[in-house]
């Protein structure tokens, strides 16, 4: 009788052995070869069948397998054979203090950025141009939610395309950087422009007062602020993704912080410098806002083109404008909330805290929504079912208490508001900005609100990017913009509130307004 080599050898000279693939024959951990099986030959013998594993499914299976993160949940994935090829780096094998140690100084940073901010506003709250134009107020949550929107939408995208390998050549890295920074100049153009319009119709509906003047004004402030406020950000954002894959950090828990660290600040920094600038031109030369407002309008046509060529941007260019501009009009009722009360006495130390309060809410729900899409994209394409996206309304106790690693982060995203808010409102305080005293009733006012913000983003953004993704909406491109816009009119509205109670109570328990 011939030994079982002798016998597999024949009967591949006869073509009688099948090499069945691997996704046809698995073992349920699908990481692991198959045992052999016996088939019968054309002489009615039985032969054995090697089950040859696929490199292409297995590298599927490690995406898959990077993202079930607990080392507990299986053994099954620990396979070391070196058959399967170099095992990608992954960044998602998280605990909790892996969580936070990579969030926390982005988002101490992003911090201090939004504190920056507010104190410029603080300052230039009382300069001509936004005592005379006052729906340049209303400019400021809309420009910065823009650029929330914008950036931290590339920073999502960026950061799923490297986790998933896209980015790993420089002929992919140069194509999705030339083509994401052409869609964001479209965008930030576009919606900058009716960003401008929505500041002009709600500044016009409670006074009745109109002035063309005033109108083209912010076009052209909003407009030049939005293009070069995402032309530098852009920039800043594929450096932070390209150097933190090269440092083995998951982007997902750095690249949106870091893009509102600087992003307020500069973005509300160029407001103010362009609106001043043109104001004071206004009187002399009238003519010069019409010509900004023109200039960047007429650049469209070429990011327009540079979009439309990139397949990874070409999609996004014609389906991705409902949630910037639903996100704009959502951004700019909480910039009316804050004309309407930045001037009232009751009040005072509103423009400080504002870009605090959004900016800590909009990073925070950034990283998550993030890192629950670039995880969904591990496990599949939009609109596919999956076990990672099963529910449609989560409960409260599935986003914030469950054992699954996006839970885990929104526990950990959560419990570093309270110590963030206070080192924030300590560096107002020893700067001496915002006009208010920060007793302890006070603190205890705005941390509830900070504390109530979060925790309803949180829980919006797990049922939202879940159900996008059961729409067949990429949640990259769609849910940041509702998100951050969200954090903004939600932030507002509850900080006017504290703020309204505390006067309720009386300053000499308060002491807002010293």
């Amino acid at each position: 009788m011939s030994s079982k080599p002798e016998q597999k050898e024949t009967h591949q000279a006869n073509g009688a052995v099948p090499i069945v693939p691997v996704d046809c024959l698995t073992s349920p951990d699908r990481g692991q070869m198959v045992e052999p099986s016996n088939f019968l030959g054309p002489d009615g013998d039985r032969v054995e069948v090697v089950v040859l594993e696929s490199r292409a499914n297995a590298k599927g299976v490690r995406e898959e397998d990077a993202l079930l993160e607990n080392g507990s949940q299986s053994n099954e994935s620990d396979d070391t054979s070196t058959d399967r090829g170099p095992e990608p780096a992954s960044p998602l094998k998280e605990t909790s203090f892996s969580i936070g140690l990579q969030v926390l100084f982005p988002f101490l940073l992003a911090g201090f950025g939004t504190v920056a901010a507010g104190m410029v506003l603080d300052v230039v709250q009382h300069w001509d141009v936004f005592k005379y134009v006052t729906e340049v107020f209303i400019l400021v949550p809309a420009l910065l939610g823009l650029k929330g929107n914008l950036e931290m939408t590339l920073a999502s995208r960026l950061s799923t395309a490297a986790n998933i390998g896209q980015m790993d050549t420089p002929k992919e890295l140069w194509r999705m950087m030339t083509g994401n920074m052409a869609l964001i100049q479209v965008q930030a153009t576009v919606v900058g422009f009716l960003a401008s319009i929505a500041a002009v119709v709600f500044g016009w509906i409670p006074d009745g007062h109109f002035s063309i003047d005033h109108a083209v004004l912010l076009c052209a402030s909003s407009v030049a602020t939005a293009f070069i406020a995402s032309l530098v950000l852009g920039m800043i954002m594929i450096g932070v993704i390209i150097g933190s894959r090269k440092m083995g950090i998951n982007p997902d828990n750095v690249a949106t912080p870091i893009a509102a660290s600087l992003g307020d600040l500069i973005t509300l920094a160029l407001l103010s410098g362009i609106s001043w600038g043109l104001y004071k031109e206004l009187e002399s030369k009238a003519y010069v806002n019409p010509l900004v407002c023109a200039f960047f309008i007429a650049l469209l046509p070429i990011w327009i083109i540079i979009a439309k060529r990139n397949a990874a941007t070409r999609e996004v260019l014609y389906s991705g404008w409902e949630p910037v501009i639903i996100a704009m009009a959502i951004s700019s009722v909480g910039g009316l909330i804050l004309d309407r009360t930045v001037s009232d006495p009751n009040f005072a130390g509103m423009a400080v805290f504002t870009p605090v309060i959004n900016g800590v809410g909009g990073n925070l729900v950034a990283v998550q929504a993030s890192r629950i899409s670039t995880y969904l994209h591990m496990s599949g394409m939009p609109g596919e079912s999956s076990e990672t996206a099963p529910r449609k309304c989560p409960s409260p106790c599935s986003t914030f208490f469950s054992s699954d690693v996006n839970s885990r982060s929104a526990r950990v995203l959560f419990l570093l508001v309270v110590p963030g808010h206070l080192v924030f409102l300590y560096t107002i305080s020893s700067m001496q900005g915002g006009h208010t005293t920060l007793t302890l009733i006070f603190i205890v006012f705005y941390m509830t609100a900070a504390l109530l913000q979060v925790l309803i983003l949180l829980y919006i953004a797990d049922w939202m990017v879940h159900w996008m993704w059961g729409r067949d909406l990429d949640p990259d491109n769609f849910s940041i913009p509702y998100l951050t816009a969200l954090g903004d009119l939600i932030g507002t509205g509850l900080l006017a509130l504290s703020f309204h109670v505390l006067w309720l109570i009386g300053d000499r328990d308060s002491d807002v307004g010293d």
